[in-house]
């Protein structure tokens, strides 16, 4: 294998085996008895956008879930009072989730949870420069920029 092509396959597999690893130790830590963590997800992205609300097919390429596992989160969501759907005001046909004053509150009070096991994951092992840095690295990978 070429020098180049080895340090892009090692480069990836560290960055993978990081990602398992912080993941078992966040999920581990993770209140699963008030929301899972693709709940979690679910709400955090809703609770970035305008109005705290999304089409579902607008909400699906910022999650890790495919379309059909996106519509039965969103419906066991409805169920718990987390988020409301309503009908689209510009296509009659479509939906439009919106986060709830209920779900927004669960969804704070879990953060502040996983923010602390967030801080003491990393708190330590990397100073605020190599944060950034791993910041910006991450934001070119996802979006291919």
């Amino acid at each position: 294998m070429p020098p180049a092509k080895r340090a892009v396959v090692e480069a990836w597999e560290a960055l993978f085996r990081a990602q398992v690893s912080v993941l078992r130790d966040l999920g581990a830590s993770f209140p699963e008895d008030r929301l899972s963590l693709v709940e979690y997800d679910v709400l955090f992205n809703l609770s970035k956008l305008p109005d705290r609300s999304a089409r579902p097919r607008d909400l699906t390429p910022l999650l890790l879930l495919s379309q059909p596992s996106v519509s039965r989160m969103i419906d066991r969501l409805a169920r718990r009072g987390l988020v409301a759907k309503h009908p689209d005001p510009e296509d009659g046909r479509g939906t439009v989730v919106r986060l709830s004053d209920e779900g927004f509150d669960l969804f704070r009070r879990v953060a502040v949870l996983h923010a602390e096991a967030i801080a003491r994951r990393f708190g330590d092992r990397l100073d605020e420069a190599e944060l950034r840095t791993l910041t910006e690295l991450c934001d070119r990978l996802r979006t291919g920029a």
